[in-house]
């Protein structure tokens, strides 16, 4: 549940093609007391038997690539790229059409194309290899391949629970909502990027010496993780932490020269990479110094493993563990710290944390945690894809997602 307020507060909505609409004030402040007074327009009874998925939330399956960690980095994604460059191509478009709307003048994709292509010197191994071979293999220049790296610092907004059932089995899923204000298509009542986003979402099973090392649910041309599950040892999603000491300014500090700082995407690669048990993956994400905040949610094996891990840049600001002696049998995260309330215009945990209770702990599975991220509002406009993760043998699904109207935007 992430600190500070969550949403854009320039009082403007963006139709399609980038065009923005703006709102006059008293408009906005109405809209707001309405909101305040009133129950959830977009609310609903908690779904039941949603799965297996189908009907008018389902938009389709996820297809699965091996990423081979033994070849070259940057070699690695030379097949998602074949298959997946003209898609992928299309966000980046409609990313720069935004741009070029706030910023007519074409400044800030002409710096994208060609003065952000030299930070790439000062990205970590492997990740500085794999994103010159992304750009080489999809024909998209480098700069806009990094662009499109550093966007899932600053706009991923989402709903993560890890939940124990009676028997101390653990589960762990997530709704990936994205492209808020990233250009609303009046005529479909939809994001235009969080449309065109779920083309390029895929299963990623990274394998070293033909074994699975780890599985990510993720965007095609994204080399960080905003999900993933070291099979038999533990599952990680991450969300979007909203503060005043954003990752706006961690990444501008990164620009000038300052590099004692991790990217979110590539602390949580890294760790799902290399970090051995629940208990090293819990360190290294409460102590790696970030380029900005975040919501580290994990879970482990055994019974009592799992967490809501609340980051500044610089500290661990409160870890959240799973107690099930005091009957805390689940964590729920959205993009708001757990001791403060949600955004009024956003309150995707009440309604999550009422499903998840009304469930019971006696009947939680998978099947019936997609139930509950299938309820409105924690289902919405946003939501690309719901992931459901199993540590037991890395037992991974994902599924494109519909929200039919009336659905929130958010």
């Amino acid at each position: 549940m992430t600190g500070g307020a969550g949403r854009d507060g320039t009082g403007q909505a963006m139709a399609g093609c980038g065009r923005v609409l703006p709102l006059p004030p008293v408009v906005l402040l109405a809209a707001a007391a309405v909101l305040v007074l009133a129950p959830d327009p977009y609310g609903e009874d908690c779904r039941s038997k949603t799965y297996p998925p189908s009907g008018p939330t389902f938009q389709g399956h996820v297809p699965t690539y091996v990423i081979n960690l033994d070849l070259p980095p940057s070699k690695r994604w030379d097949q998602l790229m074949h298959d997946k460059k003209t898609e992928l191509k299309t966000v980046i478009q409609n990313i720069k059409d935004i741009a070029n709307t706030f910023f007519p003048s074409g400044k800030v994709v002409d710096i994208v194309d060609h003065k952000i292509v030299h930070l790439i010197s000062s990205f970590p191994y492997p990740f500085n290899e794999e994103l010159q071979g992304i750009a080489n293999a999809s024909g998209i220049p480098l700069g806009e391949i990094v662009i499109f790296n550093i966007f899932y610092e600053i706009f991923t907004v989402c709903t993560s629970i890890v939940a124990e059932d009676k028997t101390g089995k653990l589960y762990h899923a997530r709704n990936l909502d994205f492209g808020l204000f990233l250009g609303w298509d009046v005529k479909n009542n939809s994001w235009t990027v969080t449309r065109e986003l779920k083309p390029i979402v895929v299963n990623l099973d990274f394998q070293r010496n033909n074994k699975t090392v780890f599985k990510s649910t993720n965007f095609a041309g994204y080399i960080g993780m905003v999900s993933g599950v070291k099979p038999d040892t533990f599952t990680l999603t991450m969300n979007e932490r909203f503060s005043l000491d954003g990752g706006y300014i961690g990444i501008f500090e990164w620009f000038l020269g300052r590099r004692d700082g991790m990217w979110m995407g590539f602390l949580t690669r890294t760790v799902l990479e290399n970090a051995t048990s629940y208990q090293d993956a819990k360190e290294k994400l409460s102590k790696t110094r970030l380029l900005a905040p975040a919501y580290f949610i994990l879970g482990g094996k055994n019974s009592g493993e799992g967490c809501v891990i609340t980051r500044s840049r610089t500290a661990t600001l409160d870890i959240w563990d799973l107690d099930i002696k005091k009957g805390t049998w689940y964590v729920v995260e959205t993009n708001y710290d757990r001791w403060k309330p949600p955004l009024i215009l956003d309150n995707r945990r009440t309604p999550a944390m009422k499903c998840l209770n009304q469930t019971q702990q006696e009947n939680i599975s998978l099947p019936t945690i997609y139930d509950v991220l299938s309820t409105k509002p924690v289902l919405n406009k946003l939501t690309v894809c719901t992931t459901l993760m199993e540590v037991h043998n890395g037992n991974t699904e994902s599924y494109l997602r519909e929200c039919p109207d009336p659905c929130s935007p958010w």
